[in-house]
């Protein structure tokens, strides 16, 4: 009977969990690059709905110099 080759779990498994040191780094990157994806989708959204009510939208507020 031959040996079938896994599935994409066993495949998984065996590139990111069999060692410890290669786990622990896959999950430290992926809740790094994680967190940036989440941050700059939430940034967008963020920016996209508040066009007009910002700070620098404002002419006589955004556009002061340093006062010296």
């Amino acid at each position: 009977m031959a040996k079938t080759s896994g599935g994409l779990l066993e495949g998984a498994y065996r590139l990111l969990m069999k060692r410890n040191s290669v786990y622990v780094t896959f999950i430290v990157a992926g809740a790094f690059f994680g967190e940036r994806m989440v941050d700059y989708g939430v940034n967008r959204i963020w920016e996209y709905n508040n066009i007009g009510k910002k700070y620098q939208d404002i002419p006589v507020l955004g556009s002061r110099t340093a006062e010296e």
